[in-house]
């Protein structure tokens, strides 16, 4: 069954609901800024503040991931989630204390819960790429 015209002009990326490339750095951002601050993850970042380039570096990859998989453009030439967290060991409650992080961003930026519900869905399918790898 094909969409109608009113169906495909009504039918939103999950990348424009955020708002696009301004949206997805202004979450990535966020949520970068917070993990330098939960006691969780803290100790995993911690390495990185007198990095700033480098820091730039994973929120740039960070955003083009991000952007790829939400229906934006294609620019992500990175490793995939399981090649960039392999040999981390990364726990649940690591991963948790992450995903929220991101989350609570959204809510602090005023994203709607739909759009809060399905970067969620896309975080929990990445879940098995990252942890304990």
């Amino acid at each position: 069954m094909s969409m109608s015209l009113a169906q495909e002009l009504n039918t939103v990326t999950l990348f424009e609901r955020l708002g696009g490339a301004a949206g997805v750095r202004r979450i990535v951002d966020g949520a970068v800024a917070a993990h330098m601050c939960n006691p969780v993850i803290r100790e995993r970042f911690l390495p990185y503040e007198d990095r700033p380039e480098y820091v730039e570096e994973v929120k740039k990859h960070t955003c083009d991931f991000f952007a790829a998989g939400s229906g934006g453009p294609d620019n992500y030439r990175g490793r995939s989630m399981a090649e960039a967290h392999r040999g981390m060991n990364i726990s649940a409650a690591e991963y948790e204390a992450a995903s929220n992080d991101i989350l609570n961003t959204m809510t602090a930026l005023k994203y709607d819960e739909t759009s809060r519900s399905m970067v969620h869905d896309v975080l929990h399918s990445l879940e098995g790429d990252i942890l304990h790898k």
